[in-house]
C-alpha cells in the first residue's frame, strides 16, 4: 500500500505512444458524417454517394501524403488489422502454392501484432525467421539477409519501434531488397514483399512508400491525433492478398463491411495535420526529448534504454527508462497518484506481470526490464510539467525503495 501523502492536483500526460487526444480539426472534420451525412458508401441514391465521395476524397489524401495511388489505400479498424492483414494476406495467398513450405522474417522486437501473427503462421505450417536486434534496438541487417531463403515470400520490420523508439533501416533493407529481387526474378523465384508497421513512424518519420521501399505499410489513427478504430494499409497495386473479413467486398474485397465514414474522413485530417507539421513539430519535441533525458539519467539508479536522442536514430518524443531496484508497474502507478501518466512498455501489454520482450531483445535482464517505464511526449507536452515530473521522480523512487516496492528475482 503506498503511504497517505496529498496529491497535488495534475494531469501530465506522457503516454502519447499509447495513444492521442483527437485534435480538435479531427473533430470539426468528421462532425458532419455522424448524422448529417450518414449514409451508407455502398447506396447508390444521394446520401450513400455523399458518403462514398467523402471515403474517396480522403483515400486521395492519404495516397498523396504518403507518395502512393488511392486505390492501394485499403482503410481497416486501425494498426493490428493493418498488421494482420498484410502478414496473414500475404502468406495465405500463397497457401500451398506449388506445395512449397513458404518463409517469411521479422525481428524480435516487433509489436505482438506481427509477432503473434507468425506464431499463429507457424501453426500453419508456415516457416518463420525471428531476427535478433543489438543493445540499441536496431535489426542486424547481417542476420536478416543471411536469413532470406528462396522460399522467402514476407520480410516485415518496423519503422519505429513502439516501446525504445528505435528508427529500423527499412529504406536500407527496401534498396537491397530491389536489388536481391531483381537476381531472383531470373531464377524464376518468388518476389520477396517487405512491409513496415509505421504506426509509431506517423507524425514522426517521412512515409513515403517510394522511398522507403516498401510493398505494404500499416498506419495506425489514433497515434496521430486521430480516432480510434482506424487505420490503414498501403497494398502496393498488383500485389495480391487473402483476405481476412468476408462479406459485401468494400475495400477491393480485402476489408468487407460497411465503411467507417467519420472515422475515415478523421483519420485523413489527422494524417494530413501530422504531414504538415511534422518538420517544425519534430524540432520542438526534440528539445523537450534531450532536455528531460539529460535531467533523467542524472537521477541515480536511471539508465536510458535505447539509442541515443539525435533525431535521426530515435523518435523525438519517445523516452524509455530504467529505475534500477524498482518494480516499473509501482512506480507508474504511484506516479499517477501525483497526476503523472506514463505506461511500463506498449499499452497493448501494460498489466503483464512478463518482462517486456523489446527490453529483453536488447539485453536487459527480466529485473531491468520490469523497472523499466515509457514516457513518451506529444505536441502539447511542455517544459514545466517536465520539470514537475523530475521534481517528483527522485522522492517516488526514494519511497518505492523505502516501503519494499522492488523488483524481486520472485516477481
Amino acid at each position: 500500500m503506498f503511504p497517505r501523502l496529498h496529491r497535488p492536483k495534475k494531469n501530465i500526460y506522457l503516454d502519447f505512444a499509447a495513444t492521442t487526444p483527437v485534435d480538435a480539426e479531427v473533430v470539426k472534420a468528421m462532425a458532419p458524417f455522424w448524422s448529417k451525412y450518414f449514409g451508407n458508401p455502398s447506396s447508390l441514391y444521394k446520401q450513400g454517394r455523399e458518403a462514398r465521395e467523402a471515403i474517396e476524397e480522403s483515400r486521395k489524401t492519404i495516397a498523396h501524403i504518403i507518395g502512393a495511388r488511392p486505390q492501394e489505400i485499403i482503410f481497416t479498424a486501425g494498426g493490428t488489422e493493418s498488421c494482420n492483414l498484410a502478414v496473414f494476406g500475404v502468406a495465405r495467398n500463397n497457401k500451398n502454392s506449388l506445395k512449397k513450405k513458404y518463409h517469411l522474417i521479422t525481428s524480435s522486437i516487433e509489436h505482438y501484432c506481427v509477432l503473434n501473427s507468425f506464431q499463429a503462421l507457424i501453426g500453419e505450417g508456415y516457416k518463420t525467421s525471428i531476427i535478433n536486434v543489438d543493445d540499441r534496438g536496431f535489426v542486424k541487417l547481417n542476420k536478416l539477409k543471411a536469413a532470406v531463403k528462396p522460399e522467402t515470400l514476407l520480410i516485415s520490420i518496423m519503422l519505429a519501434n513502439n516501446e525504445i523508439g528505435t528508427i529500423e533501416p527499412v529504406m536500407e533493407i527496401g534498396k537491397w531488397l530491389k536489388n536481391i529481387n531483381a537476381e531472383r526474378e531470373q531464377k524464376g523465384l518468388t518476389k520477396i514483399l517487405l512491409h513496415t508497421d509505421a504506426c509509431q513512424a506517423a507524425g514522426f518519420l517521412d512515409l513515403n512508400v517510394g522511398a522507403l521501399g516498401v510493398d505494404l505499410m500499416s498506419v495506425n489513427g489514433s497515434k496521430i491525433y486521430g480516432p480510434k478504430q482506424t487505420g490503414f494499409l498501403f497494398v502496393r497495386n498488383g500485389l495480391n492478398l487473402k483476405p481476412m473479413v468476408y462479406g459485401g467486398g468494400q475495400e477491393r474485397g480485402l476489408r468487407s463491411g460497411t465503411e467507417n465514414v467519420p472515422g475515415i474522413v478523421g483519420l485523413a485530417k489527422a494524417m494530413e495535420i501530422a504531414a504538415a507539421g511534422t518538420k517544425l513539430g519534430n524540432l520542438e519535441i526534440g528539445k523537450l526529448q534531450k532536455y528531460f533525458i539529460s535531467k533523467l539519467i542524472k537521477i541515480p539508479g536511471v539508465k536510458l534504454n535505447g539509442p541515443e536522442a539525435d533525431g535521426q536514430k530515435r523518435l523525438v518524443n519517445n523516452i524509455n527508462i530504467t529505475v534500477q531496484g524498482v518494480e516499473g508497474e509501482a512506480l507508474m502507478l504511484y506516479l499517477d497518484s501525483y497526476g503523472i501518466a506514463v505506461s511500463t512498455g506498449s499499452a497493448c501489454s501494460t498489466g503483464s506481470s512478463d518482462p517486456s520482450h523489446v527490453l529483453l531483445a536488447i539485453g536487459c535482464s527480466e529485473n531491468d526490464s520490469r523497472g523499466s517505464i515509457r514516457l513518451t511526449l506529444g505536441k502539447t507536452t511542455t517544459k514545466s510539467e517536465l520539470d514537475y515530473v523530475l521534481k517528483i521522480l527522485p522522492p517516488v523512487i526514494g519511497e518505492l525503495k523505502k516501503t519494499n516496492c522492488l523488483v524481486s528475482d520472485n516477481f
